[in-house]
């Protein structure tokens, strides 16, 4: 029998992509780096802010809602693309590779509206210090040095979506960020939501995040003996 993800495939634009994680999230729907819950309101989603004591920094309209931010920055696969070069964004539309790209569900997660755009397309890393602009909310954003620090438990999760990234469609990655990014991937492991949600999106899109599904196995046996104990 043919399993139902052979038969998937990718979303055919970043908007599909998005209506379809809104389905993928269901129960589970929690803001990537604030962990704060959200909910729909007509066709917006919208954070539960006070509940996770998520504080605006300055833009408390975008605060409100939930958008779809690429883990790997479009601006970052994209300049790796000639169309990028030769008219931006709007020029690589037109480009099969990087469309597939933009709507690749792997690389988006449900972010605060003010977080997205204030990470913008800066690189993550390590600041100095523990200064808290949005509240409860564990993530620092340096808009002079453009780095942007996630809190510990999503950074293998980054970290898997990278290397993803870079192995799927031939992307270049520095080798001070490989080295940052494989040592996330080693102190922040593979927990259950996150293979939950490769399988989740698996089954839409096709294909799964071989990084993640490396510790497949391990979080299944797991899984069992926990049931197994109750």
């Amino acid at each position: 029998m043919v399993p139902l993800y052979a038969l998937a495939d990718q979303p055919a634009s970043f908007s599909a992509a998005k209506r379809e994680l809104a389905v993928i999230y269901g129960v589970h729907s929690v803001s990537f780096y604030c962990g704060c819950r959200f909910g729909a309101r007509g066709k917006r989603l919208e954070p539960d802010l006070a509940g996770c004591g998520y504080q605006p920094r300055k833009n408390a309209n975008r605060a409100g809602r939930i958008e779809w931010e690429h883990v790997m920055p479009a601006w970052v696969f994209g300049h790796q693309r000639q169309c990028w070069q030769e008219g931006g964004r709007r020029a690589c539309r037109k480009d099969a590779t990087f469309k597939r790209m933009e709507a690749d569900m792997h690389n988006l997660v449900p972010a605060i509206g003010e977080v997205n755009g204030d990470r913008s397309n800066y690189a993550y890393g390590m600041i100095s210090g523990e200064s808290r602009a949005y509240g409860h909310c564990d993530i620092e954003v340096d808009f002079k040095g453009r780095i942007a620090e996630p809190a510990a438990g999503v950074r293998g999760d980054i970290a898997r979506t990278y290397f993803y990234m870079r192995d799927r469609y031939g992307l270049r990655l520095s080798r001070s960020e490989t080295r940052l990014l494989e040592a996330w991937h080693l102190t922040d492991p593979v927990d259950a939501w996150e293979l939950e949600r490769n399988r989740r999106i698996r089954q839409v899109q096709g294909n799964g995040n071989p990084h993640v599904e490396a510790a497949e196995g391990v979080l299944v046996s797991i899984d069992a003996g926990a049931l197994a104990d109750q």
